[in-house]
């Protein structure tokens, strides 16, 4: 595929639950070879999104594709190239972990015994247990192998690593990492813990009731946010500061901290200059920029 032909194409969805408009004139288009973060508050309409990918559910209106098929009509040769996994996802309790395992990839033919077998060791997946035992962690690593250990094109995670601890939570993250090495694979992470989002994302949408509110590649949201140390060479700062676009702002009388937005350093070394003033400029963690966009 091209980047003329994106894997999954939303456009105009809405979709309601009784007095909640979960999804609202939703357009998004994903193309592959990227991970996409999915970013929102509860409530702000990621799941319901996710769900309409993989045909769980139907817009009241608009259109949604996976694969250039309609996502309600979405057969087994575009399922299986498919992986999801979900917080609440249920398996099958009377099995043990490894028969689950067997049991499941009977389906794929094209199912990786070597994927599987280094994610249990590197994982510490317990075939012997029953699966109606598992603590939520270990449920959740057994999820996600099972929506993985197939390679799909596309992988769908919401909220994939919240029971997870941090040590598995890296291990997870490193696993992407190395799926994504295929240019053909794309995946979509849903995820409240954003400094590890962050880590392995290259594109961003940001939802907030029911509609999207950014839509763009990481690299370039970074670049339109900054946050700037400016401090006084001589004597105070004065009271008005020459800065445009100006988010936030904390100063005291010799020093002050400003988020920007759309402000270049070579302007903004060109303004502290004419203050006699001295920068120092960084770059805004995912989290800051978000709580900006969502305000």
């Amino acid at each position: 595929m091209t980047k003329e032909n994106p894997i999954v194409q939303m456009t105009g969805v809405y979709k309601r639950f009784g007095k909640i408009q979960a999804l609202d004139g939703v357009d998004l288009s994903i193309y592959p070879g990227s991970i996409i973060g999915l970013l929102g508050a509860n409530g702000a309409g990621k799941s319901t999104l996710l769900r309409h990918i993989i045909g769980l559910y139907l817009p009241d209106r608009g259109r949604c594709t996976a694969f250039g098929c309609e996502a309600g009509k979405l057969g087994p040769e575009q399922l299986a190239r498919i992986g999801y996994v979900h917080q609440e996802g249920e398996l099958l309790d009377w099995m043990k972990t490894g028969q689950l395992i067997r049991y499941v990839s009977t389906y794929y033919p094209s199912w990786n015994r070597g994927l599987e077998e280094k994610y249990i060791a590197d994982f510490e997946v317990s075939t012997e247990a029953r699966v109606g035992s598992l603590s939520p962690g270990q449920r959740q690593k057994l999820a996600i192998l099972l929506a993985i250990g197939f390679e799909p094109e596309l992988l769908i995670l919401d909220e994939p690593a919240a029971a997870l601890d941090p040590v598995m939570r890296a291990n997870f993250l490193d696993l992407l990492l190395q799926i994504i090495q295929d240019e053909n694979k794309t995946i979509i992470i849903s995820s409240h813990i954003l400094s590890d989002v962050e880590k392995v994302i290259d594109h961003v949408v940001i939802m907030k009731q029911g509609r999207i509110l950014l839509d763009s590649g990481f690299d370039e949201l970074r670049e339109r946010f900054s946050r700037v140390r400016v401090s006084a060479l001589s004597g105070e700062l004065p009271r008005e500061l020459p800065f445009a676009n100006v988010v936030q702002c904390r100063r005291s009388n010799g020093e002050a901290i400003l988020t920007l937005q759309d402000c270049s350093p070579e302007q903004l070394q060109q303004q502290a200059e004419s203050l006699n003033c001295r920068v120092e400029i960084q770059t805004l963690p995912l989290e800051d920029i978000y709580k900006i966009i969502v305000s």
